[in-house]
């Protein structure tokens, strides 16, 4: 087991200079590992990856139901999905279930220490067994678990063993853009089954804090911290630090009365703005809020430590405009599948992470929309260091019924844990384009879920806009969203540029045959963007895209001419681009699939801001 505060060698992460990202604002370090922890969000001193070499078994009909039934027959590279080349599997066919197994040694615990075992993600049903004993099931194949391993412990070389479950056909679990035929089509791509985010194990105290979220308070200069004490016995006290660098901001001291503790952290507003925008995080500059948390017994042991981060951001909407810490912000966001050639939805290392987000935002974007898939952690904590807008989006399932209503508000409920404190998040998007509810117009249960959603993510965090129904056919929204994939300059300024009163605009155009604004649905003056457009190919033989382009002067001619118009139309307050990175069959990528460009940079950078 490593102790990650034992080295003296701290992760630097360099911060890209761009047009949106001049300077580091503050850093964040860690120790020891030369990768970064899994959920850097949240880190402990002594935790140990179980990323690697593990036995693997594919169960192509699903037929073993325990260890002892498994005919363990390859090795597999974890994390990995077995249907990608990384793994060492690249078994792309149907299979209903698959096994993992790896051997590990208890670590010396002292003090009543325990040990929990984490998983960032398992695709899609998971259980999991510690030798012969079953110790915790799972269903979602886009949010972490965790359990107490120490009963189980031995002392002795044990296995943990992982059966994940995932029907390739069921289309009424959330799966996002993973395809139900054998082959990819259309805008669906190869299938992630199984183990695909990171393993490892903590080390924790006799009662240990297993969760933590922050929320800022803007108007007041303040935060609000939610902590969730596991194995609380008796009374204990929170020790919270709050730090900009080497600059204390708050050391306080709070006597737990429970195993849940809600404080209310009041910052010394330092008044005039020049001082006061120090503190607050921006693409210009994503100042971050070390934190550090000790749970301590009522003599002062520290029984549990964990290092964490906050900023202070607010991201709101004032009539017709996106609003970033009370100013108007023109948002340039670019459509991001998240995925990679030979790794699929797992980022291949930190480095890859980097140089997306640096090329992101070196083209002009200050912002991605995570389409359809739930960003590693990894990911949105680089997005929070380099000054990176994200909206996320619920992957969706595809069959309406109880069963799939029951599946996505359990799994996104757990998605806004587990990502709410990422002050890089500026809205949450709970439903796409009406997948899986697409009989909007016409069936009241359909649009009831569509309301029940947006409710439902404003319930858990009300600190951001909410997208009730990406694209079109809204019924509730905080920002209208409107996709439109006409290829001509032209007709996309005719369509939205008499648009002082979009009121009639948005009940007349039907760009992909689709109503914008259900009948009952009242345009209440809300910022209007347009999230998806363009999907401009450079022709190649096999791919396909939403309009196509022979060469790359005319691919770079064709981005020119419809950012141009989006800029022109002041009915938009942002919009996003289709997309980063070609994916697998689709080629609507600015860049290629191995992240080269297809036009200069920098012109491209141009074109993107305008």
């Amino acid at each position: 087991m490593s102790d990650q505060a034992a080295s003296n060698s701290p992760l630097d992460v360099t911060i890209p200079e761009s047009s949106d990202t001049q300077e580091p604002a503050s850093t964040i370090t860690f120790g020891s590992h030369d990768t970064l922890p899994p959920e850097p969000m949240r880190v402990r001193r002594q935790w140990e990856s179980l990323n690697g070499t593990w036995d693997f078994a594919i169960d192509r009909d699903g037929q073993w139901d325990r260890p002892h039934d498994v005919q363990w027959s390859t090795q597999i590279q974890v994390p990995f999905a077995p249907e990608t080349k990384a793994s060492g599997v690249e078994d792309t066919g149907y299979y209903m279930a698959c096994w993992y197994r790896r051997s590990f040694k208890c670590p010396a615990l002292e003090n009543g220490q325990r040990v929990i075992l984490y998983f960032g993600a398992v695709d899609y049903i998971a259980k999991v067994w510690v030798d012969d004993k079953m110790v915790c099931e799972h269903e979602g194949g886009f949010t972490p678990f965790h359990v107490d391993i120490t009963p189980y412990l031995t002392g002795d070389e044990q296995h943990i063993i992982l059966q994940a479950r995932d029907d390739p056909h069921d289309l009424a679990k959330p799966r996002g853009k993973q395809d139900w035929q054998l082959h990819p089509h259309s805008i669906w791509y190869p299938r992630t089954t199984g183990i695909w985010q990171a393993v490892w194990m903590e080390v924790v105290g006799s009662s240990w804090l297993s969760q933590i979220s922050w929320t800022p308070d803007f108007e007041r200069f303040a935060f609000n911290l939610h902590c969730q004490i596991a194995h609380y016995t008796e009374q204990l006290r929170l020790r919270v630090e709050l730090r900009v660098n080497d600059r204390l901001l708050a050391d306080d001291l709070y006597t737990t009365t429970g195993d849940e503790i809600q404080r209310h952290i009041v910052l010394s507003d330092p008044g005039i703005d020049d001082y006061r925008n120090e503190l607050l995080w921006s693409p210009e500059r994503p100042t971050l809020i070390t934190a550090n948390l000790e749970l301590q017994d009522m003599q002062g042991q520290v029984i549990d430590q964990v290092q964490s981060y906050t900023a202070m951001r607010q991201a709101s909407t004032l009539g017709d405009r996106f609003m970033l810490n009370g100013r108007p912000r023109y948002l340039r966001l670019v459509l991001d599948q998240g995925y990679w050639p030979d790794t699929g939805l797992t980022p291949p290392d930190d480095q890859a992470i980097r140089r997306d987000i640096e090329l992101i935002q070196a083209m002009g974007f200050n912002g991605v929309r995570a389409h359809q898939h739930i960003s590693d952690p990894r990911f949105l904590y680089l997005a929070d260091v380099m000054g990176l807008l994200v909206w996320e989006e619920m992957p969706s399932a595809y069959r309406f019924s109880t069963q799939m209503v029951h599946r996505v508000t359990q799994e996104w409920t757990q998605v806004i844990k587990r990502d709410r404190s990422h002050p890089c998040i500026i809205a949450w998007v709970p439903m796409n384009e009406s997948w899986g509810v697409p009989d909007l117009p016409s069936n009241d249960v359909h649009r009831s879920m569509i309301r029940a959603m947006y409710h439902l993510t404003k319930t858990l965090d009300d600190s951001r806009p909410v997208i009730g129904n990406d694209g079109w056919e809204m019924i509730v929204t905080d920002i209208v969203a409107i996709h439109d994939y006409d290829s001509s300059p032209q007709r996309i300024v005719h369509r939205y540029e008499n648009a002082s009163d979009p009121r009639p605009m948005l009940r007349m155009h039907r760009p992909g045959h689709r109503v914008l604004l259900l009948k009952d649905s009242v345009y209440r003056g809300q910022p209007i963007m347009l999230t998806e457009f363009g999907g401009i190919a450079l022709r190649e033989e096999g791919k396909w895209g939403y309009s196509e382009a022979t060469n790359p002067q005319e691919f770079l001619e064709r981005y020119t001419g419809l950012l141009q118009a989006v800029h022109a139309l002041p009915v938009f307050s942002g919009f996003c681009y289709t997309q980063f990175t070609d994916t697998y069959q689709e080629a609507n990528g600015l860049v290629y699939a191995d992240r080269t460009p297809k036009a200069d940079v920098e012109a491209i950078r141009r074109a993107t801001q305008g």
